[in-house]
């Protein structure tokens, strides 16, 4: 288990894949996948974060994850050869923990590949060493919500835009719960429009 298993404090900011949560004085940076993202409060308020803290030789990372479904699915990922923390990343940003777990119990290689930077080689190793250890997360569902984050996230990948583009968008929209998925994608475009006038 991490040494820093969660995070609770006010969220200072949010970024394309990360965000600051302000706690006792101090600013954690913490790398957070899309589906976490998508789904934080506005800046300002109070979060809490499973986290996971990855040490290397010369360097400490922080990772976030509304869920413990998610923290555990990013360490299950780790535990992969070739398979390092933004791969991880970017597997919880693009699939949902159920997404996941069906193509590796399936053995579909080729929702896996739509992952960016994950090609056939490291997709076959993923089935080889998770199958049969993800089978308590076929039906994990994230929140309504997040259902029609991603659904939000689809359509805005399919329009061309980047999963962490899309999930940086996603999250300035305001009240998003309120929404339907047409709002939120109109909402998002205009996010974009704005950014780039």
């Amino acid at each position: 288990m991490s040494p820093i298993a969660q995070v609770h404090g006010v969220l200072a900011e949010k970024r394309e894949d990360h965000v600051i949560v302000m706690v006792g004085g101090l600013g954690l940076l913490a790398y957070v996948p899309g589906s976490t993202l998508s789904r934080l409060p506005a800046v300002g308020e109070e979060v809490q974060l499973h986290t996971y803290l990855h040490v290397r030789e010369e360097s400490l990372s922080l990772y976030g994850f509304l869920t413990r479904e998610e923290q555990r699915l990013f360490e299950m990922l780790l535990g992969v050869a070739g398979v390092g923390p933004k791969a991880a990343l970017a597997f919880l940003t693009a699939l949902s923990p159920s997404e996941l777990a069906g193509a590796i119990a399936a053995e579909n290689v080729e929702v896996l590949t739509r992952v960016p930077g994950i090609g056939k080689k490291l997709a076959a190793r993923l089935v080889l060493e998770l199958k049969g250890k993800l089978d308590a997360y076929a039906g994990a569902a994230l929140p309504a919500p997040a259902a029609r984050s991603d659904e939000v996230l689809a359509a805005l990948v399919g329009l061309g835009y980047s999963s962490s583009e899309a999930a940086e968008a996603l999250a300035q929209v305001p009240d998003a719960s309120r929404l339907s998925t047409e709002e939120r994608i109109r909402l998002a475009l205009r996010y974009f429009a704005e950014r780039n006038a």
